[in-house]
């Protein structure tokens, strides 16, 4: 019997499809790729509550970030989305699975949606299609989800999705724009064990 890592590995992950969105693998070479994936990580709603771990600030950069997810990827330990219109294909954001450890069948996934698309239950909907896919085909069991206390946006998100939440991690998380200073983070999960969340 092959083991998750075995078969995430061998497989291509496929694009997803529900709920009036297409999820597809960014393409690192691609300019409108690239430009799309700078402009989420420089949003400054989105660096208002997230850091990330290495800076984007050009175009030369995204498609270093972009190369260092694909590498990720075919290493079995991160899957990044691009989440597209089901109809236009317009890139309206990015939702991925990440740090997946496949003794243990858990993961955290993280999102974020472009400005001009904000509104429209993206995120939701691309995070209950996420889910499903990475709790039955990727065969992980927990999968978890954490944000920055006082994003309630995002906390009423996972709730809404099936996500309840668990607790409070202390200092889990750098400050906006810091790496010197922490902050707590509000901790949700999702089991494959868990009912199924209705559209």
């Amino acid at each position: 019997m092959t083991s998750i890592h075995e078969r995430f590995l061998t497989s291509t992950v496929p694009p997803l499809s529900g709920h009036g969105l297409r999820l597809l693998p960014w393409d690192a070479d691609s300019p409108a790729d690239a430009e799309a994936w700078l402009r989420g990580l420089t949003d400054p709603e989105f660096r208002r509550w997230n850091t990330p771990l290495k800076p984007v600030e050009d175009l030369a950069t995204a498609h270093a970030s972009l190369r260092a997810k694909a590498e990720r990827a075919a290493d079995g330990v991160d899957v990044t989305f691009r989440v597209a219109d089901a109809v236009s294909g317009t890139t309206l954001g990015q939702i991925g699975v990440n740090l997946i450890d496949h003794l243990m069948r858990v993961a955290r996934v993280g999102y974020w949606v472009l400005p001009e698309a904000r509104g429209q239950g993206v995120a939701a909907r691309a995070l209950r299609l996420t889910a499903d896919w990475a709790l039955t085909d990727l065969g992980l069991h927990r999968l978890e989800l954490g944000h920055a206390v006082g994003h309630d946006v995002s906390c009423r998100i996972a709730e809404r999705c099936g996500f309840p939440y668990e607790g409070t991690l202390r200092g889990a998380m750098w400050e906006d724009e810091r790496r010197e200073t922490f902050r707590d983070v509000h901790l949700h999960a999702r089991l494959a064990t868990d009912p199924e969340v209705g559209v």
